[in-house]
C-alpha cells in the first residue's frame, strides 16, 4: 500500500538546502514524522508530492475553496471564525452530495457509496501488521537508541537494562502516554520482534 500525500508539516520534513543561519543534517524524506511512522508501522508506504502540479485536482479545489472562502467572508462582512466555519461546512456538504463534478459527471457522495457497494476501494478492515500485537505498537512516539557496552540504553537522563539484546544494536523505544494518569509506558522492540513493556 502507498499513500500520496503533500508536503504538510505531519507528512515530510520539508526544506531544501541549507542557509546562512541553518546547516541540515537531514534532507527532505530522511526524516520520519510521527504521522509517517504510524503509517510505516502498518505497512504504507509514503510518497511525498513536492510540488503542486503532481497533485492536481485536490490542489485546484482547495485553492478555488480558500479563494471562495475569503471573498464570500468580505462581500457579506462576515468576520468572526466561527460564522466563516459555519459558512464552509455548508459549502463542502454541497459541493459533496449535491454538485455533480466536472470530470467524473457525478457526484462525490454518490460515487463514492457505490464504489463500497462494489468494493472498488481501498478500505480494509484494521488489522495489526505483524509481529504487533498491540495498538500501542503502532499508536505511539518511538524513538531509536544504541545499546551500549552495558547493555544500556540512555532515555530521559535515565539508563534502562536491555538484556536480551547484542551490544551495539539499535532498538525501538516506544512511548505510549498515558494523559490522565501522567504516566509513559515503555515498549522495546529489537529486530522486528515483539515489544517487550
Amino acid at each position: 500500500m502507498r499513500c500520496y500525500v503533500d508536503s504538510l508539516c505531519i507528512s515530510p520534513f520539508a526544506q531544501g538546502r541549507d542557509s546562512v543561519w541553518r546547516k541540515h543534517v537531514l534532507q527532505t524524506d530522511e526524516a520520519d514524522s510521527r504521522w509517517k511512522q504510524v503509517m510505516q508501522s502498518l505497512g504504507v508506504e509514503v510518497i511525498h508530492a513536492l510540488s503542486p502540479r503532481t497533485k492536481g485536482k485536490v490542489e485546484r479545489s482547495y485553492r478555488w475553496l480558500q479563494d471562495w472562502i475569503v471573498r464570500t467572508c468580505a462581500l457579506e462582512n462576515l468576520s468572526p471564525s466561527e460564522e466563516a466555519r459555519s459558512l464552509l461546512k455548508e459549502e463542502v456538504v454541497r459541493c459533496s452530495n449535491h454538485q455533480v463534478h466536472s470530470t467524473t459527471g457525478e457526484i462525490a457522495s454518490l460515487r463514492f457509496v457505490r464504489a463500497m457497494q462494489l468494493g472498488n476501494n481501498l478500505l480494509r478492515p484494521f488489522a495489526l501488521p505483524k509481529p504487533r500485537v498491540s495498538l500501542k505498537d503502532v499508536f505511539r512516539l518511538c524513538e531509536r537508541r544504541l545499546v551500549n557496552a552495558y547493555r544500556r540504553i540512555s532515555l530521559f537522563d535515565q539508563e534502562i537494562r536491555v538484556p536480551n539484546v547484542p551490544l551495539w544494536e539499535q532498538v525501538e523505544v516506544h512511548l505510549v502516554p498515558h494523559i490522565d494518569a501522567q504516566l509513559l509506558e515503555l515498549r522495546i522492540c529489537w529486530n522486528k520482534e515483539r515489544c517487550t513493556p
